[in-house]
């Protein structure tokens, strides 16, 4: 059984025992979280919400916070004498699949 949930503006596709990389949650590591379930799948059934399933449920445990790997903003304009140096590293939170049910 697989669903397909909905958290910080992405969509993943799930099953129980997965971890999730998703955008920063602001919940405490060990806390359990819900998701929007827009799809759950159980062999050929599939159930599919509009836009979420009415009685479908994902939960999660949170395993842990973090920074994603580092990246360089260069900007750069040729002739002008112009270059903007910038990293970033964006936070995630590493989520555990605990509960996947359908209707």
């Amino acid at each position: 059984m697989y669903a397909v949930i909905q958290t910080g503006g992405k969509q993943y596709r799930v099953q129980e025992g997965d971890f999730v990389y998703v955008e920063k949650l602001d919940n405490e590591v060990g806390e359990t979280v819900k998701f929007d379930v827009l799809l759950v799948a159980d062999g050929d059934q599939i159930s599919v919400g509009t836009p979420i399933v009415d009685g479908a449920v994902v939960e999660g445990k949170i395993a842990a916070h973090g920074k994603g790997q580092k990246i360089i903003v260069f900007k750069y304009k040729s002739k002008k004498n112009v270059r903007k140096k910038n990293g970033h590293r964006q936070p995630f939170t590493k989520v555990e699949i605990t509960r996947v049910a359908g209707v």
